[in-house]
């Protein structure tokens, strides 16, 4: 006896009541009822693996187009190679079309850029006179600007800020070393000066300061120990009208400076910007220079972003920036422009050391040089290029054909079962095997006889599969160095070649509208329908089974009270009939002589 459900008015036994195990009746009958849903999973499955295998062929031909795309391309087989015999003289590069054969480049002159070197500026001294009691460090125009902290004088440590005036550091260099090292500045000079009776050791390791940099005071083993050169600098990170150059730069007031280089307007403020500051606006801008400081030799400069022999124009607009850093009293330096000749032809000049077709007239060939001398450039067909296209385009026509086969062919076994393919019968992969087999074989017009087909180029098929082989990659290396134009035309001939046919097939048959979409669709569509199916079957199945199971257990119920009120008359009975046999025996007595206590009781 076996639980079969439960329900609102608790657990059904099968066969509780009944006998019958009705659990198993239901189950059997679904179970027939169920068939259709093993079919459609299993239908369901196919379509699912072709729609697979329809998309796996459409990724294979879409990977065949690409190549097809490249070799249905004339240009494609323009493409060229450069080779040069002296790299250290020139460099090339050649475009698609670029004339074939050598070309000889003779480098007498390499260009080079123009300068505008300004003339040498010069800043005020630290101190117009030789007092510089009242020289504050921090506001002192040294080169390099003074720094707190301790520096060594003969190995006492002095200690300073940037708020105390030179003189008082004079005072503590004598101070610390109990008088023996003095100090002074001479302003004819613009130097300091330390002297003693005796040599005068300067710095340690654990100075914090400075200021003996900045003096320019260095170890020189004697006791007199001087700046090695004016103190008083251009400073390039104070504002403008703080730079400490001898001519102030000014902006007209207002902040409104303005200068022009090469007709491009920089502005500037004196009260704001640093020298600095300029020298970044003109390296941002469009006016094709770069501007330097050149510290060894107190000057400005203007170097020309590009070579040749052109000049640099300056002018100031509103204040002095440019006069004052000595820039438009300069000096051009002027560039060189290229010289060369090509193939011993006469001199040829180019303002940039790049030589293209606007100067030589070398359509797609571009040549830099790099030094002078001798080079000869040698211009080919890309023949590696072309090559592994073409054999890149084999690989691919044959993953293919491939798959397309291994979907399509039958097998029999050892014992004689023969088993289709996934597609064995799909007439519309069977067609695209076909077709790309028949594509391939084509023969087009217009060659001039040394390549008719891609057998020609060593490309062959053994005539038992639709596979194709480079039997001789030497006849393709050499049919592409020796007959270009017939290898161009086996592929792009417009009417019949072989990548133009393809391209135009491929397009259709992998198409959005094309066979393999419209296969894709359908199988989706049919597995889709089927999903609704199995679901409504399940469905129909689950209700049945829930009706068949009310029916059973209604009649196991019924069975049951049926029993029951069995029970309970015979049980009625079964009780009358046991008091009727107990009864007969008294009244029996009382007939035939009883004693009187008996019929009186009974009277009773």
């Amino acid at each position: 006896m076996s639980v079969v459900s439960s329900s609102s008015s608790g657990v059904q036994l099968s066969g509780l009541a009944s006998g019958i195990d009705w659990t198993n009746i239901i189950s059997e009958m679904l179970t027939i009822s169920r068939a259709p849903e093993t079919q459609m999973t299993a239908e369901q499955s196919t379509d699912n693996q072709k729609n697979t295998a329809y998309q796996t062929i459409g990724s294979d031909l879409t990977t065949l187009n690409n190549d097809v795309t490249t070799l249905s391309n004339p240009s494609f087989f323009a493409s060229r190679t450069a080779s040069v015999s002296n790299p250290s003289v020139a460099s090339a590069t050649a475009a698609e079309g670029a004339p074939l054969g050598n070309f000889t480049f003779n480098v007498s002159q390499m260009a080079t850029d123009a300068a505008q070197v300004g003339s040498a500026v010069s800043a005020n001294p630290l101190s117009p006179t030789n007092d510089v009691s009242g020289l504050v460090l921090g506001t002192a125009g040294f080169a390099t600007p003074v720094t707190a902290g301790t520096f060594t004088v003969n190995g006492q440590s002095i200690t300073i800020s940037t708020s105390d005036t030179l003189q008082s550091v004079f005072d503590q260099i004598s101070t610390a070393t109990g008088g023996a090292v003095t100090a002074s500045y001479d302003s004819s000079t613009d130097e300091i000066s330390l002297n003693s009776s005796s040599p005068i050791v300067l710095g340690s390791a654990t100075d914090t300061s400075n200021f003996l940099q900045s003096a320019e005071l260095y170890n020189n083993g004697s006791d007199t120990v001087s700046s090695t050169s004016a103190l008083g600098g251009i400073n390039l990170n104070s504002t403008l009208n703080a730079a400490n150059l001898s001519t102030p730069i000014t902006d007209g007031g207002g902040g409104n400076g303005e200068f022009l280089i090469n007709g491009v307007q920089i502005n500037y403020n004196a009260s704001t910007d640093t020298i600095n500051d300029v020298l970044q606006s003109i390296n941002d801008s469009s006016a094709g220079v770069t501007a330097t400081y050149d510290g060894a030799n107190n000057s400005f400069k203007l170097t020309n972003n590009t070579t040749g022999d052109v000049g640099i124009s300056l002018q100031d607009v509103t204040g002095n920036f440019l006069a004052a850093t000595g820039l438009s009293s300069g000096t051009l330096q002027r560039g060189n422009n290229l010289q060369y000749s090509i193939n011993g032809g006469g001199t040829e000049t180019s303002e940039s050391n790049t030589i293209d077709a606007s100067s030589a007239g070398l359509t797609g060939l571009s040549i830099t040089a790099q030094g002078t001398g001798l080079a000869t450039v040698t211009v080919a067909a890309d023949s590696s290029t072309i090559s592994n296209a073409i054999q890149n385009f084999v690989t691919d026509y044959n993953s293919v054909q491939s798959y397309i086969s291994s979907q399509t062919k039958t097998t029999t076994s050892s014992t004689g079962a023969v088993t289709p393919g996934l597609l064995t019968g799909d007439f519309d992969a069977e067609g695209i095997e076909t077709t790309l087999r028949e594509l391939v074989g084509v023969a087009p017009s217009g060659s001039s006889g040394g390549v008719q087909n891609l057998n020609d180029l060593g490309i062959e098929s053994d005539g038992t599969d639709n596979l194709l082989t480079v039997s001789d990659p030497t006849a393709l290396t050499t049919a592409i160095a020796s007959n270009l134009g017939d290898v161009q035309n086996l592929f792009t001939n417009a009417t019949n070649g072989v990548a133009t046919g393809l391209s135009t097939y491929l397009s259709s048959v992998n198409g959005l509208s094309g066979v393999l979409a419209k296969d894709e669709s359908n199988m989706t569509t049919d597995s889709a329908n089927l999903t609704a199916s199995i679901t409504n079957l399940n469905q129909r199945i689950s209700n049945e089974q829930t009706e068949l199971t009310t029916e059973f257990t209604d009649m196991e119920t019924a069975i049951n009270t049926i029993n029951e009120q069995k029970q309970y008359l015979n049980s009625y009975f079964s009780a009358g009939s046991a008091a009727s046999s107990s009864a007969a025996p008294a009244a029996a007595g009382s007939s035939f002589g009883g004693s009187s206590s008996s019929s009186s009781t009974s009277s009773a």
